[in-house]
This record gives structure tokens, sequence and C-alpha cells, in this order.
């Protein structure tokens, strides 16, 4: 997330506020636009388990 200059709360806003697309029953990606940002959608790659779980954030996503 540093890396990608990422904060906790922008990650929080994705998961909570995003939009989502589940791969299956456990296993989805949320999103969201930041307007200030220049990098296109911020990702969260996201496993619905016991707790949600962040497998990776990305940037430069893309909506297929």
């Amino acid at each position: 997330m540093a890396e990608r200059d990422v904060s906790d709360t922008m990650l929080i806003e994705v998961i909570d506020e995003g939009e989502t697309r589940y791969r299956d029953e456990t296993h989805l990606w949320a999103f969201k636009e930041f307007p200030e940002r220049h990098d296109n959608l911020l990702c969260a790659v996201l496993v619905l388990d016991d707790a949600v779980i962040v497998k990776t954030v990305m940037h430069h996503f893309s909506v297929l």
C-alpha cells in the first residue's frame, strides 16, 4: 500500500463504498475511483472467510 500511496482510510473507503465484482462466493474485487488520483481505479482483492482478508491492493485497475 505504501508503494502505491494508498492509506488505510482509502482502503476502508474502497471496501465499504466501492463497487464489487464476485469471482465466486468468497473471492471478490472491490474498486473505487478517486478523482484526485490519476491512476484509474483503486482495487482491493478480498477473500471472505471468518474475517475479510485483503490479499492485495492494486491501482491502474480496469473493469472489463
